[in-house]
């Protein structure tokens, strides 16, 4: 190539370089721009976290902030003396806020139960001045003391707390406990609300007679009172749940419940075993007690053979008391009968026991689908609790034995997935209805049909025409009576969002009820109260996807 020539590619070259070099420069600063409008676009999170009783604000509270979209994208911050936090750079969306500090119960903002609020963040949204409340924690603590003013060492101490979830008044156990040498137990970090404690101990001197020396053989005794035992007592002294008062607690709390036991004079049951059960083997009778809301076993201990084909339990404290007989081969539960210990020697006189129910099911998943091998099935009384549960088998198989005579709902439970039986055939009668009714021996067989939640209903609460944070959505079905597994609850967004996930497919009435959080709001005569002015909604067999209503729910008066 001549040099002229060479000389003018060289100059072209160069003139295209700098040209290309002043597009990347352009193309760079239009980045910056853009980014530099995303920044001007972001939001900032904050505010105080105070007592809740007391108003004051909390120092050195950790304040951790998730986004609700991808959990992985998580900040904190320690708040200073002032109480105060802070986040800054946030894009728009929505923010999980929570806050933990040693003394009081970790919470999240506006938590009700398992409930809380979200932040949203955007340019109509006033974020900056958050008030975190934070309750300090309560304690129970106290002495197990016996009749002679002396520590009871080893004693079970359990605690009982009054929950209004679900909108259904219960008392559930929360904790346990066992005294340490000088008597002594605790149970800490607990929030506000009504609490029983209950003690179950026996005396170390007790000595429970031989039925050789009660019934005054030349080697007995005579009366003696070392043959005794402490009944179950509670902190008002108590000796039955039923009588019972509540411990109210306040948040912050610190209070002290010493509790005196007195030995009373056992009692002694004996049972035969029938002769065709003695060739099978022997299964104990199992002992329960009625304990506020559920049923606890009172223990097998002392169980001893006096004769062939005669057992002797001893050292049971007098009461009122089911008695389960377990089946000799199986061990599930046969028959049920109902006993008051008043006497001692007495016999467990099985002759009028009610037999057991039990209950054959073939499962049919939603869409013919294969059965999973993680469902349940079971049976809940009117109460939501759980009577009997056994998994499906590969083949949609599941039997449920030993159940009580009742009424129960048919429920299906899964860890991932939430199922609900919406038809079923029991001798060759279709319902939608899911309720059994058991009658004492009776063995029943019969197909369930599960439906899957795989839709979401989304919408806005208002108040007067503007979105409501912090109010209760709650999605009721028909005959919500029968049910219960079918209701989905959520908590209004600072924006008035809500979303109610795995709807099952059926018939609806939608509220948002203000201050709904903690009392019985699931009773007929409330609810219908909200019914009559919610809105109607159908989720259809066939809908997969979310479910966006075009009008908000107005929120209700409690």
């Amino acid at each position: 190539m001549p040099k002229l020539g060479r000389s003018i590619w060289f100059v072209i070259v160069n003139f295209a370089l700098i040209l290309l070099g002043a597009c990347t420069f352009v193309r760079a600063q239009t980045r910056s721009a853009d980014q530099g409008s995303a920044t001007d676009l972001k939001f900032k999170i904050a505010g105080t976290v105070v007592n809740s009783i007391t108003g004051a604000p909390l120092s050195k509270a950790r304040i951790t902030l998730m986004d609700s979209a991808n959990r992985a994208n998580i900040l904190s911050v320690i708040t200073g003396d002032d109480g105060h936090f802070e986040f800054y750079s946030l894009y728009r969306a929505k923010y999980s806020l929570e806050g933990a500090k040693r003394g009081f119960i970790s919470a999240a903002y506006e938590q009700h139960e398992q409930f809380s609020t979200a932040i949203v963040t955007g340019a109509h949204f006033n974020t900056e001045n958050l008030v975190l409340r934070l309750m300090p924690l309560a304690f129970v603590s106290g002495k197990v003391i016996d009749e002679s003013g002396e520590p009871v060492r080893k004693a079970r101490v359990f605690l009982y707390a009054e929950t209004h979830q679900g909108g259904m008044k219960r008392i559930e156990r929360r904790g346990a406990d066992l005294t340490d040498d000088e008597g002594y137990y605790e149970f800490s970090a607990l929030g506000p609300g009504n609490y029983f404690v209950s003690v179950s101990a026996k005396p170390w001197y007790a000595f429970h007679l031989s039925p050789s020396a009660r019934s005054g053989g030349s080697s007995s005794p005579g009366p003696t009172p070392l043959d005794v035992g402490y009944p179950t007592t509670y902190n008002n002294g108590a000796t039955d749940s039923q009588s019972a008062t509540p411990l109210l607690l306040q948040a912050g709390d610190h209070v002290q419940v010493d509790i005196h036991l007195s030995p009373v004079p056992v009692v002694h049951l004996t049972f035969r075993v029938p002769q065709d059960q003695q060739q099978n083997g022997l299964q104990m009778p199992q002992l329960q007690k009625r304990v506020f809301d559920t049923v606890e076993y009172a223990g097998n201990e002392g169980m001893q053979s006096i004769a062939p084909g005669v057992y002797e339990l001893s050292g049971v404290p007098a009461g009122k008391y089911s008695v389960i007989l377990p089946d000799s081969q199986t061990g599930r539960p046969q028959q049920s009968s109902q006993i008051t210990l008043d006497k001692d020697g007495q016999e467990l006189d099985v002759s009028h026991a009610e037999a057991m129910a039990s209950v054959k099911l073939s499962v049919k998943m939603p869409r013919q689908a294969p059965v999973s091998p993680q469902v349940t099935m079971g049976l809940q009384d009117s109460r939501t609790r759980v009577i009997a549960a056994n998994a499906v088998d590969a083949a949609g198989e599941v039997t449920l034995e030993g159940i009580p005579p009742g009424k129960y709902a048919l429920v299906a439970f899964s860890p991932d997935k939430r199922y609900s039986v919406v038809r079923t055939v029991f001798s060759g009668v279709e319902t939608s209805d899911h309720v059994l009714t058991l009658t004492a021996d009776s063995s029943l067989s019969g197909t369930v049909f599960l439906a899957l939640g795989v839709v979401s209903v989304e919408g806005f609460v208002h108040r007067g025409g503007k979105p409501s944070s912090g109010v209760m959505v709650a999605l009721i079905p028909k005959d919500s009576h029968y049910h219960l597994d079918m209701f989905r609850r959520d908590q209004s967004d600072s924006d008035g969002s809500f979303t109610l996930p795995a709807v099952i497919p059926g018939t609806y009435t939608l509220i948002a009820v203000e201050d709904a959080w903690g009392f019985q709001w699931l009773q007929p005569d409330v609810l219908n109260r909200y019914l009559q002015h919610g809105q109607n909604l159908t989720i259809g067999e066939l809908m997969t996807n979310t479910v966006h209503l075009p009008d908000p729910v107005e929120v209700q008066p409690h």
